[in-house]
């Protein structure tokens, strides 16, 4: 069945969502979301996008951007472009050639500065409440920091400007905005996890005496399936060791 057309937003303003294919990991180090961060910022004079939100998960990002001009480059164009740019590096990097990312991104129109402020405290909120941090401004790969600190590829004027036409009483209202834990509702990428995924990952090399748990893959059948059930009896789940490591859950299952 040939797939239904995305709803176009009225306002031109899109939370997006880009997944690792099977969930697995997209960001191995520092590096990576580093060339990921480069790659958004060239692809902003490109395509001419606004871009207010982003955070970078293990294997999964998440943007608020406003496509601006529209006859310029088509949103999933662009979207198909910083994927492509990626994972050519990506692979370069750890030897690999497969592919990186879903082939689809997940998308939804924010048609409202209510529903806009929502997804923007839900992305930012993101890492707190995986666990990953304490505090959502010790997270350096989301462009929370960007707000409170120096401006590097996000249009925070925008977003400040709903809080207050004083930029210090704005950055005053944007913390305290943020410090409420709410139960938001937001486009979400459909995975739980028992063992979070820095934890899993950290497993994943120290049993599998790996730098890079994608590496896996290159393992000898019978070899790479003798890892994998000591990473289920360790308690990892199948769909996240196909994150972390790019196997195929058919693969897994079988080992």
């Amino acid at each position: 069945m040939p797939r239904a057309a995305r709803e176009k937003s009225k306002t031109g303003i899109y939370h997006i969502i880009l997944r690792g294919i099977n969930r697995q990991a997209i960001f191995e180090d520092k590096e990576d979301s580093a060339k990921l961060l480069r790659t958004l910022k060239e692809y902003q004079k490109i395509s001419e996008y606004k871009l207010y939100a982003y955070c970078l998960m293990g294997n999964h990002i998440h943007l608020l951007l406003k496509e601006e001009k529209e006859e310029k480059e088509e949103l999933g164009v662009a979207m198909r472009r910083i994927g492509a740019i990626y994972v050519y590096w990506y692979n370069w990097k750890y030897e690999r050639c497969s592919h990186l990312f879903q082939d689809r991104y997940k998308s939804e129109t924010v048609e409202d500065d209510k529903y806009f402020l929502t997804v923007l405290r839900y992305i930012h909120q993101n890492p707190l409440k995986a666990g990953l941090v304490k505090n959502i401004a010790d997270y350096k790969w989301s462009s929370y920091g960007e707000y409170i600190g120096e401006q590097k590829i996000i249009d925070a004027n925008f977003v400040l400007g709903l809080f207050s036409d004083d930029r210090e009483k704005a950055i005053d209202g944007f913390k305290r905005f943020h410090d409420i834990i709410g139960c938001d509702f937001c486009l979400e990428t459909d995975e739980k996890k028992k063992i979070r995924d820095d934890e899993a990952k950290e497993m994943i090399k120290r049993i599998c005496n790996v730098s890079s748990c994608t590496k896996v893959q290159l393992f000898e059948p019978d070899n790479r399936n003798r890892y994998l059930k000591v990473l289920k009896e360790e308690g990892l789940s199948t769909r996240q060791i196909a994150r972390l490591t790019g196997i195929s859950r058919g693969i897994i299952i079988k080992a």
